[in-house]
């Protein structure tokens, strides 16, 4: 297995990417998306029945419309405390692994697939500014693919790992 990693500056851009990736025939078990929560003062068991997912955090944490669309295409939606970045939202896979390892924060998950510590801090980071971020977790015939369909839609600093 292989890791693609990239960042969106939007939401949009990151849907649009992932809608691709399923296009293509990446599986909803393959992609993961993570985003800086909305902050405090929404309905957390709200927002989370409304995008079908499962509630990983306090009820204080607000969803803002986060992952929006992203929602429906991926399961495993949650949303957890980060130290040193607060809530985030996740889909896909690495949302649950998060969730079982929030001390490691976002790097310690990358971690966990292969990338690199320096680059899971760095990724950390562009989440901690407003970034999307996709995790593609994919066999290394497919690395190029997602790489190419994450660009296609906006993706800045793709790797493989």
């Amino acid at each position: 297995m292989s890791t693609v990693i990239g960042t969106f500056a939007s939401r949009d851009q990151a849907e649009k990417a992932v809608r691709a990736l399923r296009d293509k025939g990446f599986t909803e078990d393959e992609i993961s998306v993570i985003a800086k929560g909305g902050g405090k003062g929404g309905d957390f068991e709200t927002a989370a029945d409304d995008m079908g997912g499962m509630a990983g955090a306090s009820d204080g944490t607000a969803w803002g419309g986060a992952l929006g669309g992203i929602a429906g295409l991926l399961a495993g939606v949650g949303a957890l405390a980060i130290p040193g970045i607060g809530p985030i939202v996740a889909a896909g896979p690495l949302a649950a692994t998060l969730s079982g390892a929030v001390t490691g924060g976002v790097a310690g998950g990358l971690l966990d697939l292969g990338v690199p510590e320096d680059r899971g801090q760095y990724y950390e980071q562009e989440v901690q500014k407003g970034r999307f971020l996709a995790v593609i977790d994919t066999e290394s015939g497919m690395v190029e693919d997602a790489a190419r369909i994450m660009r296609d839609n906006g993706a800045a600093d793709v790797e493989s790992h």
